[in-house]
């Protein structure tokens, strides 16, 4: 069983930086893609940054030149690392990842979601 959790949410001023971490645990051979999506309560969940196994990025345009997406293949964690935040950034924000496991499994996990709210 694989899991994905995330850490290092929680409230910032406008204008401040946050960064939150994803760390999968389990029965894991390799981690493939992992993104981060948030989700405003109502609205659909929208993906903010995705990274694959070698390093490349892609971002949403709402985030691009503020937030960085990275990842650490040996210790099976990705990280968001938020900049210039601002009101609008207010979410709950969900890792999410393609790994195979040890049994040769490939499925696709989410993690429970973390709070980010971006308020003075």
């Amino acid at each position: 069983q694989v899991q994905l959790v995330e850490s290092g949410g929680g409230l910032v001023q406008p204008g401040g930086s946050l960064r939150i971490s994803c760390a999968a645990s389990g029965s894991i051979l390799y981690i493939g893609n992992m993104a981060w999506y948030r989700q405003v309560p109502g609205q659909q969940r929208d993906l903010v940054a995705i990274i694959d196994r070698s390093g490349r990025t892609n971002y949403a345009d709402s985030v691009k030149g503020r937030f960085t997406i990275s990842r650490d293949n040996a210790k099976y964690t990705g990280y968001l690392q938020m900049s210039s935040l601002k009101p609008e950034d207010t979410a709950v924000y969900y890792c999410n990842a393609d790994v195979s496991s040890q049994s040769g499994r490939l499925a696709n996990y989410w993690g429970q979601g973390i709070q980010v709210t971006v308020s003075s």
